[in-house]
């Protein structure tokens, strides 16, 4: 079995990776493997235009509001705090990529934090993720303090470092990878004129 011609990185901490996990289904023109990283271990973290470090937090809130709008997206809730910390709910994001349900987990997340506003932080509101897509709450929970699991999110974090990912979101399509909020468009452009069909 091949390897999926794509890569998608997220943090579930990340709006940006929120509104490109909205539409990269509809979007990429075939598969895509969508997988957790610790975005505060990767290089951007220092990059200036990584959202922890925009000194203008307010018009960043803005823009990602009105870019939600344009998508039809529900309007974004602010957790609070923002940014929060992921490390839990990326534990569970990757011990659902290891049950084969880190897609339905990740949306399922990603809508607990920036369209209801709750911060994944908080074990319940993971949890609540967890649940929407048949995560059994024992399970879930047990899965976070497993060392294997500790140690393939630290694993992926350093092998998307490896391959270019500076931030999330971002899409590896080969040897290219794409980045920011616009990603997955321009991962899909790539994609669409590599294809047989794009170079005919």
């Amino acid at each position: 079995m091949s390897d999926p011609p794509a890569s998608f990185y997220f943090d579930l901490c990340s709006p940006e990776a929120y509104l490109a996990a909205e539409r990269i289904l509809q979007l990429l023109p075939g598969p895509a493997e969508w997988r957790p990283v610790l975005a505060r271990e990767l290089p951007g973290e220092e990059h200036p235009d990584g959202f922890r470090r925009r000194e203008r937090e307010e018009s960043f809130r803005i823009e990602i509001t009105r870019r939600a709008g344009e998508l039809g997206l529900q309007p974004v809730r602010w957790p609070e705090p923002f940014p929060f910390d992921s490390t839990l709910a990326m534990r569970v994001a990757t011990y659902a990529k290891s049950i084969g349900r880190s897609v339905p987990f990740a949306q399922a997340a990603f809508r607990q934090a920036f369209a209801g506003g709750h911060s994944l932080a908080d074990s319940d509101h993971v949890l609540i993720a967890a649940a929407a897509c048949e995560m059994h709450p024992a399970a879930v929970l047990g899965g976070t303090r497993l060392r294997s699991v500790e140690r393939e999110l630290s694993l992926a974090t350093a092998r998307a470092a490896r391959a270019g990912v500076i931030d999330v979101p971002a899409v590896q399509v080969g040897e290219a990878v794409f980045r920011g909020e616009r990603a997955v468009e321009d991962a899909a452009e790539h994609m669409s004129a590599s294809s047989p069909v794009g170079q005919a």
